[in-house]
């Protein structure tokens, strides 16, 4: 064979070698480029969720700090209110102080100008009735308002007492753990106890403020019985249960390992669910005579179990809420019980405003009543003067008689006495100004030309006899 032909042929040989692991080569690198496009795809999506991640999380914190300051708004909010209604009350009694001053010295001072002192003994008797109950109704302004200053007063030291208290309980409930660990009746009823100890502390009343062990029947007639019902202004109420989850707390406490304590913690939760299902299934806000929100307090007495429970499961919290079942303990029934109670203040605050202002009506009656008394005698006392000097112009006047019968005292021999000088009197008395204008009252009586009722129904007897 020809040695350039053989030569051409190695050479095609090796070329052709060549070309096969070019090509092989630059496959597999292909190929490992898209491994490793893939690869960087994978770490774009997990940045991706990562970011994702991030933005929610912030998304929460800034929704958190939100409610923070909506909450800290209503906060000052609702101490604007208690401010201003105290601001408010402060000016009415100002206003009502000063209008009866205003009032007592004006009829005072008109009585002294109008009678004289015979008439002075009888006006004191009228006036005695007017002037006792407007003492009375001064005293019991006087303490309305001193009790409302003690109570807002006391407010913060009551608030601090509770606390301590609060911490004194917890530590009550760990030394306690050991004898209700064994019977869940004895735990069910100091779980009520401490309950009902939160519910005094808090200012509320047994049987004014709320009720133990109150039944009720359901829709289809079974009857069934809460805790504790608090009652709210209103006919309105709000319920809570006692619930203690006591045993896998006390072996997540005497845990000697992490695991161990992360296990009975579980059971703890667990426990807690538990008792919140059963208090769901009772549906206790749609019993026949309850007017209750569609949510019910469950009270955890022991303090820490209720925090440690939270801390170990995050949803637990809203694991409750979805079932209308709102956690609660010591220390966060406490604010919402003084609100109730605060709520109580407030409307014993408005019933006794409006009590004063029906004795406000009742007062000015009797001062309407005395006017109408002073009125009638100026106006007798006018009419008798109008009689006097009518009569004396019979008798004395130019035409009267005793200027037909003078001649008789020239030729009498019998007369004995000699005949008086019968002077004129101007005896009359400027009622208009007894006139008071009348105000609109709701317990208004028509009959009663002031626009009040009268204060007794004796009244019309006594100004016919004066």
């Amino acid at each position: 064979m020809d040695p350039y032909n053989i030569t051409y042929l190695v050479l095609g040989t090796l070329f052709i070698v060549s070309l096969s692991y070019f090509i092989f080569r630059s496959r597999h690198l292909e190929s490992q480029l898209e491994e490793k496009a893939g690869q960087i795809s994978d770490a774009k999506k997990a940045v991706t969720n990562l970011r994702d991640e991030l933005d929610t999380s912030r998304n929460r914190i800034s929704k958190l700090e939100t409610d923070a300051q909506v909450l800290e708004q209503t906060l000052r909010g609702e101490r604007e209110n208690l401010d201003n209604l105290k601001a408010q009350f402060e000016e009415q009694k100002r206003a009502l102080k000063d209008e009866f001053t205003v009032l007592s010295e004006t009829i005072l001072k008109k009585r002294e100008e109008s009678l004289n002192e015979k008439n002075t003994v009888g006006v004191s008797v009228l006036l005695k009735p007017l002037e006792d109950q407007i003492a009375g109704f001064q005293k019991r302004v006087n303490e309305v308002h001193e009790g409302t200053i003690r109570g807002n007063t006391n407010l913060e030291a009551e608030i601090k007492k509770v606390m301590e208290v609060g911490i004194k309980m917890r530590d009550d409930a760990s030394n306690l753990t050991q004898a209700l660990k064994g019977n869940s009746q004895q735990r069910g009823a100091w779980g009520e106890a401490q309950l009902e100890r939160t519910l005094e502390m808090s200012g509320l009343i047994e049987s004014a403020h709320y009720e133990k062990q109150s039944s009720f029947k359901d829709q289809d007639g079974k009857r069934k019985q809460t805790d504790y019902l608090i009652k709210l202004p209103g006919k309105k109420h709000i319920i809570l249960d006692s619930k203690v989850s006591l045993n896998a707390y006390r072996k997540a406490v005497s845990a000697e390992s992490d695991q161990e304590r992360a296990l009975a913690m579980d059971d703890h939760v667990k426990s807690v669910k538990q008792h919140i299902k059963d208090l769901a299934s009772k549906d206790y806000t749609n019993l026949i005579g309850v007017h209750s929100p569609t949510f019910v307090l469950m009270f955890m007495p022991i303090e820490s179990g209720y925090i440690e429970a939270l801390k170990h499961d995050l949803d637990l919290f809203s694991y409750g809420y979805s079932k209308n079942i709102i956690l609660v303990s010591h220390t966060t029934s406490i604010p919402i019980l003084r609100t109730v109670a605060n709520l109580w203040v407030l409307d014993k605050s408005n019933n006794e405003a409006r009590e004063l202002g029906d004795a406000a009506g009742v007062i000015y009656n009797a001062v309407c009543t005395v006017s109408e008394r002073f009125l009638q005698l100026g106006t007798s006392l006018n009419a008798a003067g109008g009689h006097f000097n009518r009569v004396r112009t019979a008798l004395v006047g130019q035409q009267g008689l005793k200027g037909k019968v003078d001649r008789f005292e020239q030729i009498s021999s019998n007369i004995s006495k000699k005949m008086p000088q019968v002077e004129a009197h101007n005896i009359e008395f400027d009622v208009s100004q007894l006139d008071i204008e009348p105000i609109a009252l709701e317990n208004a009586n028509p009959s009663n030309e002031c626009g009040v009722p009268r204060l007794d129904p004796s009244d019309s007897e006594d100004e016919s006899e004066t």
